[in-house]
């Protein structure tokens, strides 16, 4: 009985001991959250400091406990472009400083932040860069900037953008597992990996185009900015003439090899301070809390709803595009007086056929109310196009990647992977001839995979058909460069699948014309999470996360692999996974 009572009394001190645990986690949790809730100061002669470093989104929700459970660093991408348009007439920020670190970011993203830098800058401030390595991306960023600092032994690539995709079907053939595929469009790449083992001519072709546009529209800006020709910067590239922070400053790239004290003392004579003094710095996501919490802000408002991340059905997180979530945000909208115009900010690769044709229906709905207006960050292809096309306009930048108007459906046989590696066996009884079509233990027959390619095509039908009529063009206009065919938002322009290039402040300027105001606050939605109810809702994710963070290089298969998981029913998704750099 001792023993049964001693057992006993441990459990019930545990139990004691997590609740009172629970409850002190809560409260320290509150008491972080609302220290992170006060305001910053903005003081005089202070310099906005950027830390590029880390994950760029649309949104981020307010971190507070981020670095206690090792989340990656997340720069607000709308947030630092509103941050920078209000400095710009701020007379207590006399300037930028940006660090760079290693950040990952699509290249429209840096066009919408390099174009505020460069607004911030003609209001007479000063824009210093620095880092110790600089990316082909970063790079293109910082080139705006007054002076580009380098460490002395850093390193500065520009060599040019390349496109790495993985492909599959080596080790689906060594697994025995078969991929079904089912696809409309000779351009929806989104399948080779599972049926190829490398490119096809088709898909190579659409890189190519793609990244040459691409590339050109960058090393003209950099020309630009830099004041070199673009030959010149095409043969640095092409050559690769640049590698370090030496190479860097004869060729005119960057405007000097320094240290940080170095470049603290630069700043300081900048502000007209002693070389000891203290620079007044104030983080760009700061300095916005500050302004959102004390402007007098008109009561017309625009609504930006941002669509960031994969699109899916439920209500998804605060990097996807949950199909039940997007339609209730965007009916409340239209249905609140406030509201005089919408703006739809499109950075995904698509989704489930379903949930965007559902999220297509609320803003069709909108527009009938207010003007709608979208705007395309990195991606706004296949399903991500599908947000768009309803809109009254379309506005992209000449780095977005749209485009891949293509459906497809994929359906894995594991019956001999099973059978063979296993020795797990299946068999089946069914009231129907097609009862079990969507089995994965088997192939299907040829009169299953004519249904479901049947219906794949239907799909396609229906993509083209609300596209044409999106754009006012015939169905056969939108056929001639549909196909999954990818296209850089420059090019876009000229195939009319967008009306006009700039970013969301063009968006907004629209809109707003379109809404007769003079006037307004933006507003953006859906609510963030915080991340404490991002870890409460999704705690079995980031556990999973955690499990697998240690795969090193071989993760982004996982990731790509894990994705695969939810395919469910007909994609519109973005014709590849593929890593560029």
């Amino acid at each position: 009985m001792d023993f049964i009572r001693n057992v006993f009394a441990v459990v019930v001190g545990l139990f004691i001991f997590s609740i009172i645990s629970f409850f002190g986690f809560i409260i320290i949790v509150g008491a972080i959250t609302s220290a992170s809730n006060g305001q910053v100061q903005v003081k005089d002669n202070a310099v906005m400091y950027l830390n590029l470093t880390g994950e760029v989104h649309e949104l981020i929700p307010d971190e507070p406990l981020a670095e206690l459970f090792e989340e990656p660093p997340r720069i607000s991408l709308l947030n630092t472009v509103d941050a920078l348009r209000e400095a710009q007439d701020d007379d207590r920020i006399k300037g930028l400083h940006i660090n760079v670190g290693l950040f990952s970011s699509g290249y429209a993203s840096l066009t919408e932040l390099r174009d505020a830098i460069i607004e911030f800058k003609s209001k007479g401030k000063f824009v210093y860069a620095y880092g110790e390595f600089y990316s082909e991306k970063a790079y293109y960023l910082t080139s705006v900037a007054d002076s580009i600092f380098i460490h002395p032994e850093g390193s500065l690539e520009f060599n040019g953008i390349s496109a790495n995709v993985s492909f599959f079907q080596g080790a689906l053939e060594k697994l025995n597992i078969e991929a079904q595929i089912f696809r409309a469009g000779d351009f929806k790449s989104a399948v080779e990996p599972f049926m190829r083992k490398d490119l096809s001519d088709e898909n190579r072709l659409q890189l190519e185009e793609w990244l040459t546009t691409l590339n050109e529209e960058l090393l003209d800006q950099i020309s630009a900015s830099r004041d070199i020709p673009i030959d010149q910067l095409r043969e640095i590239s092409s050559s690769m003439l640049v590698t370090n922070s030496k190479t860097a400053q004869e060729y005119g790239l960057i405007n000097g090899r320094r240290y940080t004290d170095q470049v603290k003392t630069t700043i300081n004579n900048t502000l007209g301070q002693a070389i000891d003094d203290d620079i007044n710095f104030i983080a760009a996501q700061d300095y916005y809390q500050n302004w959102r919490s004390t402007a007098s802000l008109p009561s017309d408002r625009i609504a930006v709803v941002v669509a960031e991340g994969e699109i899916m059905g439920g209500e998804g997180d605060n990097y996807q595009v949950g199909s039940k979530k997007f339609v209730s945000t965007i009916r409340k909208l239209r249905e609140n007086e406030l509201i005089k115009a919408m703006v739809i900010r499109i950075n995904s690769p698509g989704g489930g056929m379903t949930a965007s044709d559902a999220i297509w229906r609320e803003i069709t709905l909108a527009k009938d109310k207010m003007p709608v207006i979208a705007s395309m960050g990195d991606y706004a292809t296949s399903g991500g196009y599908y947000l768009a096309m309803p809109c009254d306009e379309i506005v992209s930048q000449p780095t977005s990647l749209t485009g891949s108007i293509g459906v497809f459906g994929m359906l894995f046989n594991f019956g001999p992977f099973l059978s063979d590696k296993l020795g797990i066996t299946h068999d089946v009884v069914k009231t129907g001839e097609y009862s079990d079509i969507f089995t994965v233990t088997r192939s299907l027959n040829l009169e299953e995979r004519e249904i479901i390619q049947k219906e794949v095509l239907g799909s396609y039908e229906t993509f083209i058909d609300k596209a044409a009529n999106g754009r006012g063009v015939a169905n056969e206009d939108i056929k001639e460069i549909a196909s999954g065919r990818i296209w850089a938002g420059s090019t876009a322009l000229e195939l009319n699948l967008v009306d006009k290039q700039g970013g969301l402040s063009e968006a907004l300027n629209m809109a707003a014309r379109s809404a007769e105001l003079e006037e307004y606050q933006v507003v953006y939605y859906p609510e963030q999470k915080t991340f404490f109810e991002e870890l409460m809702s999704g705690f079995g994710s980031r556990v999973k996360t955690r499990l697998f963070s240690d795969l090193g290089i071989f993760e982004p298969y996982r990731a790509v692999l894990d994705k695969v998981k939810s395919y469910r029913g007909i994609q519109a998704r973005m014709p590849f996974e593929l890593e560029i750099n």
